[in-house]
């Protein structure tokens, strides 16, 4: 009899049997390992915290022996604990320093088990998953994450935190023995006496007092370690586009620029980038709680796309990061999936404006004609140009006008976005701009609104952020994009790249005669996100302009993924801000960018 497993075709029963007997692949021993480690020091935990999870025969006995390491133990079994969950995400992802961290601290904790709990079922399942660590130790090479000391701060937060609560249970777990009848308040201050190693006003009979006191003490001194340690170790990063990585792909926009409309927006200085073996491709990206984001398609030549890509996860692979790209075209989404193995799903649909056939003529155009009708006899005057044949006092003006619109103290940005606005290097960048005259008192003159487009290629040019002022009239982003295409053939562009819309199938499929209840449930669905998200107005937005659209992949590993990739990329784009308070960020300049182009009226961008 056979059986299919694993991919294998053919393998017989007693096969299969033999391989179970073997235990996990070596490939799965940092996953097994790892969600082990967060069961012992659950365990390690529960034993130094709850007396009647560590009573034994031996318990009795083993206390009033001279030189009884009870309460010492105690401490012990919660530190190693504590530390074991700490490092099981890192064991997970193969990270080398993890794996020397749990070597050490296993031993540990199979001493307190039968130093405190007397259990020989507990030291023989930390000393077994030791011995697993040490043998499949070729499979935790892992490189670090890059860090920076905002994490020490955000230790000391979530571990005090943890460590106040875990506190008041120890305090409150031996009700038998409390002398008195001390109030919450009582408590929570010997929990904070108790962290700092002081005695607090809760008083136990026996030497429970000791074990309470030893308890609190190493939580204390395990937050303290951590933060210092945190604080004080080197600093390592996220890496940074060089002058030569910006040179060199910026040779590469210019002879292969054409086939991608987000190339330009892999030149964002907070990206890094890898390059093919020769050189001829390469592909940026930015790392995000673990999650290695590259956006759009590889840049460069398509036959040596394969090369960087390769390079791409080999880097994924060296710091155990999960591979993610956000936004490819159906090309790079194919290259993508045939190298790696990845699988792809459409994200939405990106839309272009062919300029050769864009005209507000026709009943389909009648809104927008009728609404940039409106705003030009109002007065409003429009200027479209390239960012070098601006001058450099006006060019200072739109970026401080840019920066003061932003709808959000956040700045945005990172798949569709450069970050950036009147570089000297991009120089061939499109700036519209719309002005009132007359109305030169505020503090950016006449200056109404801005448009930003980036080159695509050598014919195409990408939106890449709308601002405006709040006081303006409505439909200065309809005036400005109207005045952009008709000025587009002057410029020699003869296709723009608009917003994207995410899931814009479903939503027009949604509205259709004869929708079924599925995809109507799933469009009801994202017109409820809209309301913070802005999927449908920005589809509605783009619809305006008669595009031809252009669907836009997400590419990811497993489905089991896609959770964390999310998170991360809307980390990256700005929608979820996970940085520290004011005081404590850096005074390192943030680039000036939007996300996944600015949706219509509000400063807010699909993710």
């Amino acid at each position: 009899m056979s059986v299919t497993v694993d991919g294998d075709k053919s393998v017989s029963v007693p096969q299969r049997m033999r391989r179970l007997l073997r235990g996990p692949r070596p490939e799965s021993v940092p996953v097994v390992v790892g969600t082990a480690c967060t069961v012992v020091g659950l365990i390690d935990v529960a034993a130094g915290v709850f007396p009647r999870f560590r009573h034994s025969r031996m318990h009795t006995l083993a206390e009033v022996l001279p030189g009884a390491l009870g309460p010492f133990a105690a401490a012990l079994s919660l530190s190693a604990g504590m530390l074991l969950l700490l490092l099981a995400h890192g064991l997970k992802r193969h990270k080398r320093r993890a794996w020397r961290a749990a070597v050490v601290l296993l031993p540990a904790g199979a001493a307190a088990q039968f130093a405190y709990r007397h259990s020989v079922v507990g030291v023989l399942v930390s000393l077994t998953l030791c011995y697993l660590l040490v043998r499949h130790r070729d499979q935790f090479r892992a490189l670090p994450d890059p860090r920076s000391r905002w994490r020490a701060l955000a230790n000391f937060v979530l571990l005090g935190a943890g460590s106040l609560a875990l506190g008041l249970v120890i305090v409150s777990v031996h009700p038998g023995r409390v002398v008195g009848d001390p109030s919450i308040a009582d408590r929570l201050q010997h929990v904070l006496y108790g962290l700092f190693g002081v005695e607090g006003p809760v008083d136990y009979a026996g030497r429970t007092s000791w074990t309470v006191a030893y308890s609190l003490g190493a939580l204390g001194l395990l937050t303290a370690v951590t933060t210092i340690y945190l604080a004080f170790r080197p600093e390592h990063p996220a890496a940074r586009l060089t002058e030569d990585d910006e040179s060199r792909l910026r040779a590469l926009l210019e002879t292969h620029g054409g086939r991608d409309s987000l190339g330009h927006f892999a030149l964002r200085r907070d990206k890094a980038v890898v390059f093919s073996p020769s050189g001829k491709a390469a592909v940026c990206y930015r790392v995000v709680s673990g999650v290695m984001l590259a956006g759009g398609d590889p840049i460069g030549d398509v036959e040596a796309w394969p090369g960087a890509i390769e390079r791409f996860m080999d880097e994924a692979k060296a710091h155990s990061w999960t591979p993610a790209v956000m936004g490819c075209s159906e090309r790079g989404g194919e290259v993508w999936t045939r190298e790696t193995g990845l699988t792809a799903l459409e994200l939405g649909d990106e839309a272009v404006v062919d300029v050769a056939d864009f005209s507000l003529a026709g009943r389909a155009m009648r809104n927008v004609r009728q609404m940039v009708g409106r705003i030009e006899r109002n007065g409003y005057e429009t200027r479209v140009r390239r960012a070098r044949d601006i001058g450099a006092t006006e060019l200072e003006r739109i970026r401080r006008a840019a920066a003061d619109w932003r709808g959000t103290d956040t700045e945005r940005g990172f798949s569709m976005a450069l970050g950036r606005i009147g570089d000297p290097a991009d120089g061939d960048c499109v700036i519209a701009t719309a002005h009132l005259p007359g109305s030169g008192d505020g503090p950016h003159g006449d200056l109404k609104a801005v448009l930003h487009f980036v080159p695509w290629g050598r014919d195409g040019m990408s939106l890449e952020l709308m601002r405006r002022d709040r006081s303006a009239d409505p439909g200065m982003n309809e005036l400005l994009i109207v005045a952009s295409l008709q000025a587009a053939g002057k410029l020699g562009v003869a296709r723009v790249s608009l917003n994207f819309a995410m899931f814009r199938s479903a939503l027009a499929r949604g509205e259709r005669l004869g929708a079924g209840p599925v995809l109507r449930c799933w469009r009801g669905l994202l017109i409820f996100l809209s309301r913070w998200f802005q999927i449908e107005s920005l589809y509605k937005f783009n619809a305006k302009f008669r595009p031809r659209w252009e669907p836009r992949f997400v590419v990811f590993r497993t489905s089991r993924d896609l959770p964390r990739i999310g998170i991360a990329a809307m980390q990256a784009e700005g929608f979820v801000n996970l940085s520290l308070p004011h005081p404590f960020r850096s005074r390192s300049p943030r680039p000036c960018g939007h996300t996944l182009r600015s949706a219509p009226e509000r400063e807010v961008r699909a993710a």
